[in-house]
């Protein structure tokens, strides 16, 4: 059975990651494990090229580890401008496709608190009143009022970076 290495402990992550496979290789079944990894960047990445780094760091670090691993998948979210985001990795066979999620508008306040030093999802918990959102629903969650979550949105957008997995031949 192929493996994936999930580069995260985080629910919503892993979650994401299942879900995404099972829609885009319904077929296939996968043994998925998630690794708490090193992503090298801040715990709060502030830009889209920081965002991305971590990413592929956290592939890096588990490939290393994990080098017989069918699949290994780095998930990691940041800050672009006033949004927040998460970049997708996907590294099979040597080749790896990424993509990005969707961008979620963030209040005033929470930016004002991002910019003093503190994690986004500590300022979701903090702004609604939660714990640990972040292995929950996500900032997305609070701000749609649960129409959508962290690991519907990364869902869709591993499904993207699946495409030339999918589609080797136009890759």
């Amino acid at each position: 059975m192929p493996t994936i290495i999930v580069a995260s402990a985080n629910p919503a992550k892993i979650t994401a990651v299942s879900n995404a496979f099972k829609d885009a290789f319904p077929q296939q079944q996968f043994t998925i494990t998630g690794v708490s990894s090193v992503s090298g960047v801040r715990d709060q990445p502030l830009t889209s090229e920081e965002t991305l780094l971590g990413a592929n760091n956290r592939v890096a670090y588990c490939r290393e580890r994990y080098p017989s691993a069918d699949y290994i998948v780095g998930l990691e979210a940041g800050l672009d401008c006033n949004f927040t985001f998460a970049w997708m990795v996907i590294e099979h066979q040597g080749k790896k496709s990424t993509a990005r999620s969707a961008s979620l508008p963030l209040p005033p306040l929470a930016l004002a608190k991002i910019a003093q030093g503190i994690e986004l999802g500590d300022v979701m918990d903090e702004m609604f009143a939660q714990q640990n959102i972040k292995q929950k629903g996500g900032a997305i969650a609070m701000l749609t009022q649960h129409l959508l979550t962290r690991s519907s949105v990364y869902q869709q957008a591993l499904i993207l970076a699946l495409i030339p997995f999918l589609n080797p031949e136009l890759y």
